[in-house]
This record gives C-alpha cells, structure tokens and sequence, in this order.
C-alpha cells in the first residue's frame, strides 16, 4: 500500500457515482426486488441491497439470488430484464447527496479536472450524470465497458488518468466502498473513502482508505491545502 500525504496538492478528482455523488440504492433496489419477485426468486430488504451493489449489474444479479441459481442460462436473462427495469426507472428517486453541490462548484472555482469512474453500465452512469448532475461537465465519465475490467482492477482508473492528462499520484480518487479503496491504491492514486454511502468505515479503512470524511463539503480543505 503506498504512502500518501493530505497535504499533497492535487490536479484532479475521480469519483465513484453511485453512494458517493448519488443516493440511488432505493430505484437499483425496486428495479432489482421487481425483477426477482417476477421470477419466483426471494427479494431482499433495502439495507441487504446497499451490500450487494458496488460490484456491477452482473455481480449484483449473482448476489442477489441464491447459489443454486448461479448459472449463467439463468443469471444472463435475468441481468437483460434488470437493466431494461432499471431503464425505466432510474430516475424515480435518485438524487445527489447534501453537499454534493458545493462540493463540485468548489471543484469548478478551483479549476481542477474531474471525472466519474463506475462499475455501473456506461450508458446507465452517463444518463445518470448527464440529467442528475446536469450542472457540472465532466471531463471524462466512464462506466463499466465490456473489454475493460472493472474495478477494482486499475485499468479504468488508469485509463481515466490518461484521458484526463494527469498523473494518478496527483489525483484525488473519492468512494464509498472497499471496491474503490482497492481501485485506488492499484492505480497509485489517492484513496479518500466517503462515509455517507454504502459501506462503513471500517471497511474502507481495512481496504486502503488514506482518509475518511462524513460529508461531501469536508472534501474542499483538501483541495485548497
């Protein structure tokens, strides 16, 4: 695990999207339930749902059902209805956390490069950003692209440093799971786990975590040191 410094200035900040930018456990869990219910497989609570996701669409499917179902004549039909429920309903609850707003206008007035990195479908996390976070231009958006390994191997987070110009030691990666802690320190960036999401501390800590913060505005002073 690498060494970093807060006091190190940064050039960028790479944000995971769903628990760290974005409240959408409640539409990914309706979309996930309906689906499941349809298919005479057990639903699950919404506190069991912000376990399972972080992973993708394709690990949360398997998650979700019972080991005897992990075949993938089942779980490949199953994750095609998903996302085309999920297609529908997005947006029904899903917003910004508090203090997401002026965390990405202090971002824009310091003019630093900022980018989303997520292991949700690349259309869903760019539909996603685009309407939810309409206000903000991203650099570069990424979601999980198939030919590219999703987090937390480093190629994304790489490929992101690449396109946004920056070396990933003078990025600032922000998430709220061990996925993105991980993803971090194998790409040499700064891991800043968020405890506002869907994993606790603890678990960003065990996985790499440099720092810890509990609201989005706690990120400016970092970005001015």
């Amino acid at each position: 695990m690498m060494n970093h410094s807060v006091t190190q200035k940064f050039s960028a900040v790479v944000f995971d999207m769903d628990g760290t930018l974005l409240d959408t456990l409640a539409d990914i869990s309706y979309s996930l339930n309906s689906v499941l219910e349809e298919e005479g497989y057990p639903t699950h609570p919404v506190e069991a749902c912000r376990a399972m996701v972080g992973f993708g669409m394709r690990e949360l499917v398997r998650k979700a059902l019972p080991e005897s179902a992990h075949d993938e004549a089942i779980t490949e039909p199953l994750l095609k209805k998903l996302q085309a429920r999920y297609a529908e309903h997005w947006n029904d609850s899903s917003r910004p956390y508090d203090g997401v707003v002026e965390l990405l206008d202090a971002i824009d007035r310091l003019g630093l490069k900022k980018a989303i990195l997520s292991n949700k479908p690349d259309r869903f996390t760019r539909q996603c950003a685009e309407e939810l976070l309409a206000p903000w231009k991203f650099d570069v958006i990424m979601g999980f692209r198939e030919g590219i390994a999703p987090k937390p191997d480093p190629t994304g987070a790489l490929l992101v440093a690449k396109e946004l110009g920056v070396e990933p030691a003078s990025i600032l990666y922000v998430g709220d799971s061990g996925v993105d802690m991980k993803t971090a320190n194998a790409a040499g960036m700064y891991p800043l786990g968020v405890t506002w999401g869907y994993r606790p501390g603890d678990e960003l800590l065990a996985t790499g975590a440099a720092k810890l913060v509990s609201h989005p505005t706690e990120i400016i002073p970092l970005l001015t040191a």
